[in-house]
């Protein structure tokens, strides 16, 4: 067989293979969370998403804000060493940020089965 037909039938597989990938893929809303990190934080991401009453007063402070906490959610660094702890029936995670300022913030997030919640906002 020669290479011209090789190659037809190499890119008709291939063609076939992208349209079932595609049609497999495209309806779901998948995610590929190897690590921990990416882990932890789009669980507490999907979760719906609490603030205590001390978070609630750091809040009003100003210095910090609601598009902080998002980001810090989204691209921030768990701190496994003091997380995961058992903490009033769920588990306590440190997740280190920053704000829109680029001033680094630590997150203490409460992370219950059914929800999560925001212990507390800490400036490094």
């Amino acid at each position: 067989m020669t290479f011209k037909f090789r190659f037809a039938y190499y890119m008709f597989g291939f063609i076939i293979g992208i349209f079932f990938v595609t049609l497999i893929f495209s309806g779901k809303d998948t995610r590929c969370n190897y690590f921990p990190n990416a882990r932890v934080l789009n669980d507490l991401r999907t979760k719906p998403f609490q603030y205590s009453k001390e978070a609630s007063v750091t809040l009003a402070q100003k210095w910090v804000d609601t598009i902080d906490i998002k980001n810090t959610l989204q691209y921030g660094d768990v701190d496994f060493d003091r997380s995961n702890k058992v903490f009033q029936g769920g588990k306590l995670y440190t997740i280190e940020g920053k704000t829109t300022k680029n001033q680094p913030i630590i997150l203490e997030v409460i992370n219950y089965p059914e929800k999560a919640i925001l212990k507390d906002i800490k400036k490094i």
